[in-house]
């Protein structure tokens, strides 16, 4: 199961956060703006590899995460994001959960624990 998860196309999960966020009256720079405060790429990077055939596990695989990724938690699917042992699975949950905090209206100071 979760090999299936690795290896879906990071430009797939980002097409889907785009619809969810601007379903909710948010922008596509919004969304760039946390991650690329997650993942500390630039809207550029960010959108190479959205167009780019990189999987999930590609895209995480040389990432250095924002010092304050830790302090990201919170549930995703029911399960707590700070509990999830696989660390690839650990990271795209915490992923998953910023563009949930995102769509409910959460200030961006404190999505980026600020």
């Amino acid at each position: 199961m979760l090999e299936r998860v690795f290896a879906y196309p990071f430009g797939d999960i980002y097409s889907n956060y785009v619809a969810k966020v601007e379903r909710k009256g948010h922008t596509r720079e919004e969304l760039d703006d946390i991650l690329g405060w997650f993942t500390q790429l630039s809207p550029a990077e960010l959108q190479d590899a959205a167009e780019s055939e990189k999987t999930l596990r590609e895209f995480f695989a040389d990432l250095a995460l924002t010092p304050n990724a830790e302090l990201i938690t919170g549930k995703v699917c029911g399960v707590r994001v700070e509990d999830v042992e696989n660390d690839l699975m650990r990271r795209i949950r915490m992923m998953d959960s910023l563009v949930d905090e995102l769509a409910r209206g959460k200030k961006m100071e404190n999505i980026k624990r600020s």
